[in-house]
């Protein structure tokens, strides 16, 4: 699992969306999501456990505090554990 930075302008004002595979959180929901790709002016996430994708604009992502991303792996490693 990848962290990110924030996303930032690029050289015209335009947010940049963050890398796939990133770890986000979803600011309108409070969801924490994988970047599985994206699709014209969204950014698709996935919940870091599997499950279905969300779309959510590049602006309403920002990077997880350290205990959102420390939940989310958590998350992942019981899955594999079987918890």
């Amino acid at each position: 699992m990848v962290t990110m930075t924030a996303p930032t302008p690029d050289a015209y004002g335009h947010t940049v969306s963050p890398d796939t595979g990133a770890l986000v959180v979803d600011r309108r929901s409070g969801k924490v999501g994988v970047v599985m790709g994206h699709v014209g002016p969204y950014v698709q996430l996935r919940p870091p456990r599997g499950g279905l994708e969300w779309d959510v604009s590049p602006e309403d992502v920002r990077p997880p505090t350290p205990t959102e991303e420390l939940s989310a792996k958590v998350a992942v490693a019981n899955r594999r554990w079987g918890r």
